[in-house]
Order: C-alpha cells, then sequence, then structure tokens
C-alpha cells in the first residue's frame, strides 16, 4: 500500500498558492510606496516669511531674480544700489536658496544663506556647486532694504552704483 496516496502537500509546495512571506513583503513595500508618495505631494512650499522683517526681504529678493523679474528684484534694494546698470547674474533657474542665520541689530542685518546651484543632470548625477552668501540689510524709512547680496543673486553690476 502506498503511504503517501493520503498524505497532504506542504502549502508551500503547491503550485498557484503564494507564500505569505512573499505577501508580508509585498504589502510592507505597498505600505512604503504610499506613505513616500504622502510625503512628496504634501510637502507644500516653503514658508513665506513676513515681508517686514529682512528675512522676508531676502525671500522675496531671491525669489524674483530667480524669476528673472529684475524691477521686482530693484525694489528691495537700497536707493543707491537701485540706481544701477543692470548685471546678468548668470543661470538662475535650477537654484535654490536656504536661509541659515539671520543677525539683526537697530539699523542693519545680515541673513546667511546657502545657495545650491544645479545643472543639467548625467547619468552619474547632476553638476553644480553649494555656497554660503551674506546678504547685508540695512533699515530704511521704507523698511528693510538690502546694501549687498551674494555674487549668484547680484542683479546690478557694483561698479556703477551712484
Amino acid at each position: 500500500m502506498d503511504e503517501s496516496a493520503g498524505a497532504v502537500e506542504p502549502a508551500r509546495d503547491r503550485p498557484g498558492r503564494p507564500d505569505r512571506t512573499l505577501l508580508v513583503i509585498a504589502a510592507v513595500i505597498a505600505a512604503l510606496v504610499v506613505v513616500a508618495l504622502i510625503v512628496v505631494f504634501t510637502r507644500g512650499a516653503p514658508v513665506t516669511r513676513d515681508a517686514s522683517t529682512p528675512e522676508g526681504v531676502v525671500q522675496r529678493y531671491a525669489a524674483a531674480v530667480i524669476a528673472g523679474d529684475e524691477d521686482e528684484a530693484l525694489t528691495y534694494l537700497v536707493p543707491e544700489a537701485a540706481d544701477c546698470r543692470p548685471y546678468d547674474p548668470g543661470i538662475v533657474g535650477q537654484m535654490r536658496v536656504t536661509l541659515s542665520s539671520t543677525v539683526e541689530r537697530e539699523n542693519s542685518a545680515d541673513v546667511g544663506v546657502l545657495i545650491t546651484q544645479s545643472y543639467e543632470n548625467g547619468p552619474f548625477g547632476g553638476s553644480g556647486f553649494e555656497e554660503s552668501g551674506t546678504f547685508e540689510l540695512e533699515r530704511t524709512p521704507d523698511g528693510w532694504r538690502i546694501e549687498n547680496a551674494p555674487w549668484p543673486l547680484t542683479i546690478c553690476d557694483p561698479g556703477t552704483w551712484q
């Protein structure tokens, strides 16, 4: 008599039936993908700083320069700096400016930033650079205005200030 005739095959050896371990791994991967998508799509825009603060002025100026709106950017400069010959800041489309520090005094302020410039992407990553810079601001009757900007965000030729 064949004793194996009444035996039941283990579940893992049955064709067409998935292994529980694979199901658990697939479920964990699916959950991680969903969490990653939620994080990416709910990560809103940067916080807009108050326009009456040195940080807010720098944020608006940098946004105007990156957008190519020289006229808007000039409104954030001290009058002496705004009366200048335009200076092409170069490629700013892939630029990111991150606030790193602020030192505010009674009539002046320094706002430190990290400027990240990236160029084309390649098979081994993109090229670009990061550098620290400092905006020097002055308190004027119209509020905080930029006296000096880091070179990647300079829109006026400093030699032409009146």
